[in-house]
């Protein structure tokens, strides 16, 4: 490795605020605030938002979201599935073909 192109890597301390934890590791960042750790030494200290202890994946209490109850709502509330519906049958009815027509052992191949 080349000299004096990397961070220094030294003892940090990481704080989340919203689970009020504290854990120390090795890592790059810096900050001028600082932390007596349980050892005695005094180590920088870096606040973060959400860790492992506090992150709802990692606690359990993630929520799954109800995807098809979205489109049942967006349905019901725009009508999009009875506007949709209601125009193809109404294009069969103008030109006279009836589903059965195109479907029934149609493979598209002439015969001949």
């Amino acid at each position: 490795m080349k000299k004096d192109i990397h961070p220094s890597y030294g003892p940090v301390v990481f704080r989340d605020r919203a689970a009020n934890h504290t854990f120390l590791t090795r890592s790059t960042m810096t900050s001028e605030k600082t932390i007596e750790w349980e050892d005695g030494n005094t180590y920088p200290v870096v606040d973060v938002e959400i860790s492992n202890v506090s992150h709802p994946f990692y606690t359990g209490t993630a929520r799954v979201l109800d995807t098809a109850g979205r489109v049942e709502k967006f349905e019901k509330r725009y009508g999009a599935g009875k506007a949709g519906s209601t125009a193809s049958t109404e294009s069969a009815a103008s030109t006279g073909s009836t589903g059965a027509d195109k479907t029934a052992g149609s493979t598209g191949k002439k015969r001949g």
